[in-house]
């Protein structure tokens, strides 16, 4: 089995970088993680991936000023030297332009805090909890120019509880981040999802006949 070369973005600590990292550590898996990029030379993600015998490079968006192209020529020059073939934000907190997009299109994905379409943008469990929603979760979709709006691979919701905090939901939301990240890169790298009119079309997969229901009497 060839697998697929994937590179895994980041700027902060990387907590879905390492849950990929760990997943491609198996060697039926898919996928290889075969460079961590970070837009920040702190980021901590860095040297977790360092620890793990992974290659890594830094492009530090504030050496190129306002001029996103030339950052994202520097992206995609260490892109290609490590010919990398699907790419894999987490917590990559630079908007990216549409040409960079268009260039991994339908090999780039993302993974948000929200059950998408609600929710985009940033502060998810705080607007979350100030809407009242009883179901809250994560998503993992195709990058397309408009922010969180690509086609969705995989979602999972958790329950909100009458007594969460900003910090309760966002620990249990990043345990399914885990979770269907791996799985999501799984299916890509195998090959198993069409794009079909905008929308994501799962070859094989199982999908659950139950309803999740919250709260439960």
């Amino acid at each position: 089995m060839s697998r697929k070369r994937v590179a895994v973005l980041i700027s902060g600590r990387g907590s879905n970088m390492a849950a990929l990292i760990e997943a491609a550590k198996d060697k039926t898996y898919p996928a290889e993680i075969v460079l961590v990029l970070s837009n920040r030379p702190d980021a901590g993600g860095l040297s977790t991936a360092r620890a793990a015998g992974i290659a890594t490079e830094t492009v530090d968006h504030t050496t190129f000023g306002k001029d996103r192209p030339a950052f994202e020529r520097a992206l995609q020059a260490a892109l290609e030297k490590h010919r990398v073939e699907i790419v894999c934000l987490a917590g990559f907190m630079r908007l990216l332009t549409a040409d960079f997009v268009g260039r991994w299109e339908g090999r780039m994905l993302n993974i948000h805090p929200a059950l998408l379409p609600s929710f985009k943008g940033l502060d998810t469990h705080k607007r979350a909890l100030e809407a009242g929603v009883k179901l809250h979760g994560a998503t993992v979709h195709f990058v397309v120019p408009e922010m969180d709006s690509g086609p969705i691979v995989a979602q999972a919701a958790v329950a909100v509880r009458d007594d969460d905090s900003e910090e309760t939901l966002a620990a249990r939301v990043i345990q399914v981040e885990h979770r269907i990240y791996s799985l999501a890169l799984k299916l890509v790298a195998e090959g198993r999802v069409r794009i079909v009119a905008g929308r994501c079309r799962t070859d094989g997969a199982a999908m659950p006949d139950g309803a999740f229901l919250a709260p439960e009497a």
